[in-house]
C-alpha cells in the first residue's frame, strides 16, 4: 500500500475513533439537564404561583420569547459574517475583529434582555418565593462552578 493510501486510511480509522469515542462518552456520561430548564421548572412547578402570577409571568415570556429568537437569529448572522471573514483573511484581521465585536456586542445584548426577563419574572413573585428563586438563578449562572 502506497505511502499517501496508508495515510487516508489511518486518518479515517482515527476519525471513526474519535466519533465512536464521542458516543460512548455520552452513553457513560450523559449530559447535565440544562440550568434554564432547571429554573423553568421551579418556576411553574416548585413555586406554587397562583393564576394571576402565572398570566403575568406567561405574558413576561412571550415577550422575551420573541426577543431572543430576534437576538439568537442575529448571533447566527453575526457567525456567518465571521465565517466570511475568517474565510477571506485567512488570519485575525481587521473583518474578523469586526465580526468578533458584532457577535460579542449581539450576545451582550442577549445577555442584558435575559437578565431583564429574569428580573421581570421576580417582581411577580412574592416575597416566600424569592428566596428559591434566587437560588436556582445562582445555580444556573454557576452549574459546573461548585
Amino acid at each position: 500500500m502506497s505511502r499517501a493510501r496508508w495515510t487516508i486510511v489511518a486518518a479515517v480509522i482515527a476519525f471513526a475513533a474519535a466519533i465512536a469515542g464521542v458516543g460512548v462518552g455520552r452513553w457513560l456520561f450523559p449530559p447535565h439537564p440544562a440550568p434554564a430548564g432547571e429554573l423553568h421548572t421551579l418556576l411553574h412547578r416548585d413555586l406554587m404561583l397562583d393564576t394571576a402570577q402565572e398570566a403575568r409571568i406567561a405574558a413576561i415570556e412571550t415577550r422575551f420569547a420573541g426577543r431572543r429568537r430576534a437576538l439568537e437569529q442575529a448571533m447566527r448572522a453575526d457567525n456567518a459574517r465571521l465565517a466570511d471573514a475568517i474565510a477571506a483573511e485567512h488570519g485575525y484581521g481587521p473583518r474578523v475583529a469586526a465580526a468578533v465585536d458584532s457577535c460579542h456586542h449581539t450576545m451582550g445584548e442577549l445577555q442584558k434582555v435575559t437578565l431583564a426577563h429574569v428580573f421581570a419574572m421576580r417582581q411577580e413573585m412574592r416575597p416566600d418565593q424569592t428566596e428559591a428563586f434566587d437560588r436556582a438563578v445562582v445555580k444556573a449562572l454557576t452549574a459546573g462552578e461548585r
